[in-house]
């Protein structure tokens, strides 16, 4: 079912679960609804994000190993809380991170645009698909039996999270497992996205004053990528 709402009322019907805040009480969404996107449009800002991150993680890796840089161990500490191995199942920033050291995968602009910021500002970033939403993103803890689309062996499969796993969803199912692990087929971002919809994860030591600069950041690189690029946005924090 396409998304219905504009973006104004998505970003205000969006919502955080208040037992994901009582296990991570410095949680702080920052969305973003990006309107205007020409799927084919190609931007030189995208190699240079993409080579800026990749330095970035060579000076970071040098430093420290990763499971101690300081956004990477806050969201290692909020996967245990809710029983997932972080070894095992690495959120999207670390996993981004370990590759960039050796070079980032190159998809299409708007994917490399904030695969690189993510790894720039230390932050866990997802994109989707907002026309393929079926009503608000939320963030709550699962009962066991949504239903998630993933791929193995090349065929779609429906999996379902683990009771109390932390997970995006709209009315249909789930978009994103473990708060930030693995997103869905069915709302990802493909070669024919006009609007896209952003999450980005911050925990402390992240400030929001840091949070919204990442917002700026990846605002303005994705203004590269259309004529008429508009962007509507909203931070969801504890209250």
């Amino acid at each position: 079912m396409p998304n219905n709402l504009t973006p104004t009322e998505f970003l205000y019907a969006c919502s955080v679960d208040q037992s994901v805040f009582e296990l991570r009480p410095d949680y702080r969404a920052l969305l973003l609804v990006v309107q205007g996107l020409e799927p084919q449009a190609t931007s030189t800002l995208a190699d240079d994000l993409i080579a800026r991150a990749e330095a970035q993680a060579k000076t970071l890796l040098a430093q420290a190993p990763v499971d101690q840089l300081p956004q990477i161990s806050a969201w290692r500490e909020a996967y245990r809380g809710f029983g997932a191995k972080p070894q095992r199942t690495r959120n999207s920033l670390e996993a981004l991170t370990r590759r960039a050291a050796d070079g980032l995968p190159r998809i299409n602009a708007l994917t490399d645009i904030y695969n690189a910021v993510s790894v720039l500002h230390q932050i866990p970033l997802g994109g989707e698909d907002f026309d393929l939403y079926d009503g608000p993103a939320r963030l709550t803890r699962a009962v066991g039996d949504e239903a998630f689309d993933t791929a193995s062996g090349g065929e779609i499969v429906i999996e379902n999270p683990s009771e109390g796993e932390v997970i995006w969803r709209d009315n249909t199912g789930v978009t994103c497992r473990r708060w930030n692990w693995r997103q869905g087929k069915r709302t990802a971002l493909s070669e024919n996205t006009t609007t896209a919809f952003f999450i980005l994860d911050a925990l402390d030591p992240m400030t929001n004053d840091e949070l919204t600069e990442v917002g700026e950041s990846l605002s303005q690189a994705l203004e590269s990528l259309g004529q008429d690029v508009q962007i509507s946005r909203r931070i969801i924090g504890a209250q």
